[in-house]
């Protein structure tokens, strides 16, 4: 009975082993059992919410209005077949000035059908009536006279910007004297200042060739009393002459120090001899009427520098132009015994 006992007793140790490591299993395989569970609803609702995201941005998309592009914007405006045409007309504007058909050419008063011998533009500033009143009172007609030369082929006008300040005083005086003695070439499109004389040279001449009709263009400072029938005698001798650059040639040193009288900014371009080229004179220079229609019609692109008988001067370079020196126009040049100056500073 013993043995019995005893074989039971072991077999029933042995066999409570297996009952007691399995409690843990169980209770492992059943919170993986959960933990999986909560994995997959996871999975499954971030499944359904992309799925449902994903479909209410397609019906947003939708229903949004779409954003117009430039492209879409030019094609309902109608731009496209705008800008085309602008571009055309551009052209044809170009072509036109460069044969000669000058759409904007404006009658002056006085003016007369047939071509000009001249169109004289004489500098001046709004502080300037003084020396104005001085020249109407010397070398240069007025009233009827200045009508009469005008029959005569020649044109003669003060030439002025506009103020900085559009509209005051200093445009209004202007404006108020033109009434009066009706002998100014008025740049509407210039700012009268110091520093921008040189672009004043191809408003100018610019705007001289699109209203007049001549010969010859000439331009004269305010600080000279001109011989005018003997500028009328030199220029009636060189009618039909074409590229004619005519004036006092000079060149000389080119000033690189800034705060100095005639410093010129862009100095490094003339070289290591830092001198100027060949030019006319800005007292008074004279272009021929093909000359002054290539300024009209290159004005945008034309290169100004610190002066305006520099920069006429550097348009010139380019061109087939005949350089004309004449001593009449350098006042200080002339000797004894050659033709009297036409110049008197």
């Amino acid at each position: 009975m013993e043995s019995i006992t005893t074989t039971t007793k072991s077999e029933r140790r042995w066999r409570s082993k297996p009952l007691q490591s399995s409690k843990p299993s169980l209770v492992m395989a059943f919170f993986s059992c959960l933990a999986w569970l909560y994995v997959a609803g996871r999975l499954w609702q971030d499944a359904e919410n992309r799925t449902l995201l994903s479909s209410l941005l397609k019906m947003n998309s939708a229903q949004r209005p779409k954003v117009p592009t430039v492209e879409d914007k030019l094609a309902d405006l109608g731009c496209k077949d705008l800008e085309r045409r602008i571009v055309e007309a551009e052209m044809e504007l170009t072509l036109a000035k460069s044969q000669g058909y000058l759409k904007n050419q404006l009658q002056h008063s006085g003016s007369s059908d047939r071509k000009l011998l001249a169109v004289i533009g004489v500098y001046t500033g709004f502080g300037s009536r003084l020396k104005r009143n001085m020249f109407r009172g010397s070398w240069m007609p007025r009233g009827d006279a200045l009508k009469r030369l005008e029959e005569r082929g020649v044109m003669i006008r003060f030439v002025i910007g506009r103020s900085a300040n559009r509209g005051d005083s200093l445009d209004r005086h202007i404006d108020y004297e033109n009434i009066s003695t009706k002998d100014f070439l008025i740049l509407e499109g210039h700012e009268e200042a110091e520093e921008e004389l040189p672009k004043k040279a191809k408003f100018f001449f610019s705007t001289a060739a699109q209203n007049w009709d001549a010969e010859f263009y000439v331009k004269v400072d305010d600080n000279i009393n001109l011989d005018l029938e003997g500028l009328i005698g030199i220029l009636e001798r060189r009618r039909g002459q074409d590229s004619a650059y005519i004036g006092c040639m000079k060149s000389g040193d080119v000033i690189t120090e800034e705060g100095k009288q005639w410093y010129e900014s862009e100095w490094w371009k003339f070289g290591d001899e830092k001198s100027y080229f060949r030019h006319a004179a800005g007292a008074l220079l004279i272009l021929s009427k093909n000359l002054a229609q290539y300024i009209n019609i290159n004005s945008a692109s034309l290169k100004t520098y610190a002066h305006d008988d520099i920069s006429v001067g550097s348009w010139m370079m380019g061109l087939q132009a005949t350089y004309i020196d004449d001593n009449r126009f350098c006042c200080s040049s002339i000797k004894q015994g050659e033709l009297a100056p036409l110049l008197l500073f």
